[in-house]
This record gives C-alpha cells, structure tokens and sequence, in this order.
C-alpha cells in the first residue's frame, strides 16, 4: 500500500486541486491519504475533510516540511511513502507508474518523476549533491530551458529527486530516520536521499511519469519569509555535509546582507 502524504500550510486552494486530482485519476495500487496540516488558517483542514476518506492531522504550530511530513509517515500504514506537495495535480495512472518503476529494482530506494508546470514545461528537479560548484551548475541548467527538456526525457541515477513528489520505501525511510527536522524548508530532499544512498542504495529519476507542480506560489505569496528559510535550510546543509565551507557561505551571505 502507498500512503500519500501531504503537507499544508495556508495553501487550500492548492490543496483542494491536489487532492480533487488524486480522487478523478484511479489507481491500482492500494493507497491511504494524509494531510497534515501546520496551523493553517486559511480553512485548509476543514477543506480535506470534504473528502471522507482522507486522514487529517492538524498541528498546533508549523513545524516546517521535514517535521511535519514525519508525523504523517508515523501515522501511516503502506510500505511505500509518496511526499507530495499540495501544489502538485497527479495525473491518472502516475502513482501506479511509480510504483511499477521501484518493484522493477529492488536496488531503488526512491523514484521521482518527471515535474512540470502548468504549460508542460519541465523543471530540473533532480542532481547532484550539493556543493558550492554543483549549486552554481545545477542553477545554470535550470536557466537553459532546452537544456531542462533534454536531461529530463532521459532516465537518470542522480544523487536526489525533488520531495515535491517522491516516492520512497518505508524500511529505506525508516533506516535513515526519517526526514531531518533541522530543515525546516528546503533541502531536506537532498539531505534524506544522501542518507539513502550512504547505505548503498539508489535513486532514481523516472521521466516516464508525469506530475504537474505549480511552484514558485510560496515564494510569491512571501518572498522575503521563503528567501530565509532557504538561506536556513542552506546553512544547516553546508554545516552538517561541508563543515569547512560553512563559515565561508555564513560570511558571503553575510557580506550580501542574507545572513
């Protein structure tokens, strides 16, 4: 069984399409949904509990991305976790291609698939692991829109997929401890798949299917709340992977009045 699990916070709109998409495409495979709600106050939980057989848990304060997708996986039952944004619309048959893509390996630990927005265009939502070269790569690509629709048709091994749609073994979850809730927003998919592979397990990026991802809403809504807690998540990254760079970026975002 697959349990879906969506984080949410002031986003119902979103949320309402989210899950309005995975009620219209049918699936398969067995699956549960749970939303979890981080005190939103725009009537988001009331809004889930339209549909009946979604599991809402509501948190008393935001407890952040990371934390508050591990209180969903605690509460779920599948032996496969799909972190789902709510600003994502699941196409029907995309959950059952993922599901099909992580039997067919059992050497794969997570799946992603391909991400893109409301005109079909691609986003680059996997690479390499973060480093000082490879974010400054991994932002040029993603300005070269050709560039994006090439690498994103191919099948791919990367070192992270994108937590807005990730689909992961519950016993490779569980053998990492979950997610790391010192990021509260951002990178805590590039950290929870290094932990994965650290146990010589894979990842794969799978272009076959399909997922649209509305993003960018947040960092439209509140650019200057979402620009920290990158700058955050970033920080709490370099500190834990790189040590010695992390006084080094502390000082440049500093120097940048970031910091």
């Amino acid at each position: 069984m697959v349990s879906i699990v969506i984080v949410s916070f002031n986003a119902r709109a979103d949320l309402e399409r989210c899950l309005a998409s995975l009620h219209d495409a049918r699936r398969r495979t067995a699956h549960e949904i749970l939303v979890v709600d981080n005190a939103s106050s725009d009537g988001s939980a009331e809004a889930a509990r339209k549909w009946t057989d979604v599991i809402v848990i509501q948190n008393g304060a935001n407890l952040g991305f990371a934390a508050a997708n591990n209180v969903g996986i605690r509460a779920s039952r599948g032996d496969l976790l799909l972190f789902l944004n709510s600003d994502t619309i699941v196409p029907a048959g995309a959950i059952d291609r993922l599901v099909a893509a992580l039997d067919a390996d059992a050497a794969v630990a997570a799946v992603g698939p391909r991400l893109v927005d409301a005109n079909g265009r691609a986003e680059l939502s996997f690479g390499p692991m973060i480093s000082p070269l490879n974010e400054w790569r991994q932002k040029r690509r993603g300005h070269d829109a050709d560039l994006v629709e090439r690498v994103t048709r191919e099948r791919a091994y990367p070192d992270w997929v994108s937590g807005a749609c990730l689909l992961v073994r519950r016993a490779d979850a569980e053998a990492v401890g979950l997610l790391d809730e010192r990021f509260f927003m951002y990178t805590e998919d590039v950290d929870f798949c290094a932990s994965i592979r650290a146990r010589g397990r894979r990842i794969l990026f799978a272009p076959e299917v399909e997922v649209v991802h509305l993003r960018g809403r947040s960092a439209a809504a509140a650019p200057a709340a979402t620009n920290e807690a990158y700058r955050r998540s970033q920080l709490a990254f370099y500190r834990k992977h790189h040590p010695l760079w992390a006084p080094v970026l502390r000082l440049y975002l500093r120097v940048r009045g970031q910091a």
